[in-house]
């Protein structure tokens, strides 16, 4: 029985650092404020022009490449996971086959915003797992900095969210020691509203009983980006920060649990648990309701922020470049997010 196996791990963070104490030119704030509630201390920011997510994507995908001895022109599939394209449409992952020059492969965009990776590589396992192909690229890359509400304001939101990429090569193996063991994916939209971003979108009724063809072209344009929308900050992320909590908490040590439980283990064999870096304090909170010691979670927020679906890749990626994931040791992925959506991935490294 074939199994898949990260054959390959890499990640890029632009240059750029912006420290709690840079965003204090746009808003009112404090290390202080942002520390206590997050525990970020700074994030990147990519370069507003000559950056993107994509060409973030690429350069993490190099250097997994590279580490699974393989070429470029031997990956098979790409799922590119981001909830900020670079464009509307089409997605990133077509446009990192072609800054690759990669062969006419398939190539496929996953919108699970931050657990976009693990829903990415739970579909790549199972290309794998089937034999349709022996060499994914799987990407999770953001470029939050374009996006965000730099003011007091938008604070609650914008001093969360950082820019990055992360990616990893999948390869099968018939190792029964090595490989990913299970995913576990889960959804529920009964609450998609308090963690989104509203515009732009075709979710509402903006001319109410009139006929739309009776509009004229100012009309129309007024209706998609009105001042109103502007001066109410709905182009902006919107985040019912604690409610986002009170979900997180429960559904992120459900979904580790499950994945343990679906292969015989308990929380005392996890070596690394790699959470989504959503907030130090859910992954703190997370960690005290497992019973899981220090040297058991892996955190990198302080550093990068909230690179939503990047997040795990640059912290799994980070993690064993630091010597902390080693041949054989069982790693656990999870994450939990807009949607909501929350998923998890346990593996033998």
């Amino acid at each position: 029985m074939l199994r898949s196996k990260i054959a390959g791990i890499g990640m890029y963070v632009p240059e750029h650092v912006v420290t709690n104490n840079d965003l204090l030119k746009y808003m009112e704030t404090s290390d202080e404020w942002i520390q206590e509630r997050t525990g970020i201390k700074e994030r990147r920011y990519a370069h507003r022009t000559e950056e993107t997510t994509t060409t973030m994507g690429v350069e993490a995908a190099k250097i997994a490449i590279q580490r699974a001895n393989t070429t470029a022109d031997e990956i098979d599939f790409i799922v590119f996971a981001t909830l900020s394209p670079d464009y509307y449409f089409p997605g990133c992952g077509v446009l990192l086959q072609r800054a690759l020059h990669m062969k006419e492969i398939g190539a496929l965009d996953v919108r699970n915003q931050c657990s976009g990776f693990v829903y990415a590589l739970s579909v790549a396992d199972q290309f794998i797992k089937t034999g349709m192909y022996k060499n994914i690229l799987v990407v999770g890359a953001e470029k939050h900095s374009f996006g965000l509400d730099l003011t007091t304001r938008g604070r609650n939101v914008s001093v969360i969210f950082g820019d990055g990429a992360g990616a990893v090569v999948l390869q099968p193996t018939e190792n029964i020691e090595q490989g990913i063991l299970s995913t576990h994916l889960h959804s529920d939209g009964n609450s998609a509203e308090i963690l989104a971003m509203y515009n732009p979108g075709t979710h509402a009724n903006h001319w109410g009983d009139k006929n739309y063809a009776s509009f004229d072209d100012a009309e129309i344009a007024n209706m998609f980006m009105s001042k109103k929308m502007i001066d109410n900050a709905e182009l902006f992320p919107f985040m019912d920060g604690p409610s986002v909590f009170k979900k997180a908490i429960v559904k992120f040590p459900e979904v580790i649990m499950e994945a343990l439980n679906k292969n015989g283990y308990q929380t005392t064999d996890i070596t690394t648990l790699i959470p989504h870096q959503a907030n130090l304090r859910i992954a703190q909170f997370v960690q005290q309701k497992l019973g899981l010691r220090d040297d058991q979670v892996y955190n990198n927020i302080q550093h990068y922020g909230n690179t939503t679906a990047a997040s795990v890749p640059i912290a799994l990626c980070e993690a064993w470049e630091k010597g902390k994931i080693k041949k054989g040791d069982l790693v656990c992925l999870a994450a939990f997010g807009s949607g909501f959506t929350w998923a998890s991935a346990l593996l033998k490294w």
